[in-house]
């Protein structure tokens, strides 16, 4: 493939599964770390820009909306060009990761790290729809991958350095040490074997140790205790995830969709085709900073139990359901979790505001325990729009836990996600990431 350096003779001629390895996993986990909360930490900063931005605009005399749309219009464009520099830096990267795992591909060389970083820290940094996971996922994948041709590892080993540093990469975006490891064996490989567990545990442990040096160990979310559901109420979980199943595969038709958009627009540079969505969401960030970018604010809300009336829970689903599958037609670095994440806390959110308060008990009464009841299916939500679209529930599980530490709400989760997923299945709605690497495959 043009642009990847060949594995060296010595690497295909020497014999897999040496214990280097381990050595070698270790070390490209600390950079994994290293790089992935330097991104993380790159973006908090960005964010305080923007809202800087924002409050500048609102003094600003005459029509100071044109600043957020003139700041997401060039953020899209800049990063859609780094991307157009590095091809595959564009989007998320985990369906690269899952075809260099087939050996489909062979690893990308290590010019993606830069592009994937600057190029991620513009597009979300300006408001776009996205998640910083995809672009640390890639970043990680490969770091593991040079680390590998470095020490002239037989290329099976750069493979399982290449996928067990992309577990670690996810387990830094998300401080999910678990749920990088599950992430590796459930949705990438599909697979539990032991060298690539080994790998993967060693990884993400180093990885997440040294990623702590720059964001810290907190949960990516502060959320009260959150009351496990009553038994009773388990069958409102069944419909629930049946439901969000629907919704995930809607979803995912809405993404690639969106992608087959952009390639019919061949008159169109893609440059400025970025530019024209980003003006978009730039107009969306000057209505309100929560329509738009990662989500990750508005989820806390909704994860603390913040009351927001139905009404305002159902416009920001139908917003932020189309300009996430919008923004990742950009072709700029960004991930899908972080928005779909955010879409699912706000689906179970809706759903709670308008059913559960007709159902007597749990959740149905004044603060806190209404409260209590819009976290709750907050979470669940989270996990089961995860299932549904990507089609890794436990996964999904794991991750909602971790990172909100919920952990009174698994019989709700075990359930939600069970429907969602069996029901996106009934649908024959293919998982994401299958039908994004069918497509950078040239696959019909």
């Amino acid at each position: 493939m043009p642009g990847v350096p060949p594995v060296p003779r010595a690497a295909r001629d020497r014999p897999a599964g040496g214990p280097l390895a381990y050595l070698v996993a270790a070390v490209a986990g600390c950079l994994v770390g290293l790089v992935g909360g330097s991104f993380r930490w790159c973006l908090a900063r960005a964010e305080v820009l923007r809202a800087s931005l924002l409050d500048t605009s609102e003094r600003l005399p005459g029509p100071g909306w044109l600043l957020p749309v003139a700041l997401t219009a060039t953020g899209a464009a800049v990063a859609c060009a780094i991307a157009r520099w590095v091809p595959l830096a564009a989007g998320s990267g985990i369906q690269d990761v899952e075809a260099v795992w087939r050996a489909e591909r062979e690893p990308q060389p290590l010019r993606l790290l830069p592009a994937k970083f600057v190029g991620g820290v513009i597009a979300l940094g300006s408001g776009l729809v996205l998640g910083r996971e995809g672009p640390t996922v890639h970043m990680g994948a490969a770091i593991g991958a040079e680390a590998g041709r470095r020490v002239r590892m037989h290329a099976d080993d750069i493979r399982l350095l290449h996928t067990s540093l992309a577990g670690a990469g996810l387990a830094v975006a998300f401080t999910a040490p678990l749920g990088g490891v599950l992430f590796v064996c459930e949705e990438v490989t599909r697979a539990v074997r032991a060298r690539l567990v080994l790998l993967t545990l060693i990884g993400v442990a180093t990885a997440v140790s040294c990623s702590r040096l720059i964001v810290g160990d907190r949960p990516v979310f502060d959320v009260p205790h959150t009351a496990a559901p009553p038994l009773v109420l388990l069958p409102v979980f069944v419909v629930f995830g049946a439901a969000t199943g629907v919704l995930g595969a809607g979803y995912n038709h809405l993404v690639v969709g969106a992608l087959a958009w952009g390639d019919h627009l061949t008159r169109v540079d893609p440059v400025v085709r970025a530019a024209l969505i980003g003006a978009v969401v730039g107009l969306l960030l000057a209505v309100d900073p929560l329509l738009v970018g990662s989500g990750e604010t508005l989820s806390e809300r909704l994860l603390a139990g913040g009351a927001l009336t139905a009404t305002v829970l159902a416009g920001c689903l139908v917003v932020r359901f189309l300009t996430g599958p919008l923004s990742y037609a950009a072709g700029t670095p960004g991930g899908l979790f972080a928005p779909m994440l955010t879409l699912g806390a706000l689906w179970g959110a809706l759903v709670h505001a308008v059913a559960l308060p007709l159902l007597p008990g749990w959740g149905s009464g004044p603060a806190p325990a209404s409260g209590s009841g819009t976290a709750a299916f907050a979470v669940v939500g989270m996990a089961a729009l995860f299932a549904a679209c990507v089609r890794a529930p436990v996964t999904g599980i794991v991750l909602a836990v971790e990172m909100t530490g919920a952990t009174t709400l698994l019989l709700a989760l075990f359930t939600a996600c069970f429907a969602a997923t069996l029901t996106a299945d009934w649908m024959r709605s293919e998982p994401v990431y299958d039908s994004l690497r069918a497509r950078m495959l040239g696959r019909p």
